[in-house]
């Protein structure tokens, strides 16, 4: 399997599209990483994503270094968040690291209602 060039990987993907990334094997799968606060992920979380508030990734990117190479899916709320953030991973050198549209918030509405709006 040929992974795409950073150049060829979107910044931002729809929530379905993300969806159907987190349905693949492990061995192919993206790095989830939720960049919302604590919080937040109390009340909402999507199955397989990994919390970092969004103002501790700068501290904790070490913990990101084994998936430099990889597709990286962050998101937030609704989106804004997350975009930052990816574009922000994008600079420090995860050139695969991509924001989803929409946030936790659209994932709900489109692809799992059990998952709590807020």
């Amino acid at each position: 399997m040929t992974l795409p060039r950073p150049d060829d990987v979107p910044l931002e993907i729809d929530v379905t599209t993300a969806a159907d990334l987190l349905r693949k094997p492990a061995d192919s799968r993206p790095f989830f990483l939720d960049c919302r606060t604590p919080e937040e992920h109390a009340r909402a979380r999507i199955d397989g994503a990994v919390l970092i508030p969004m103002q501790e990734i700068p501290g904790r990117i070490g913990e990101l270094d084994a998936f430099r190479d990889q597709r990286i899916v962050v998101h937030c709320h609704h989106g804004m968040r997350s975009l930052r953030v990816a574009q922000w991973l994008r600079d420090q050198g995860f050139g695969r690291a991509m924001s989803m549209a929409g946030g936790i918030d659209a994932w709900s509405g489109q692809v799992d209602p059990s998952v709590p709006r807020y």
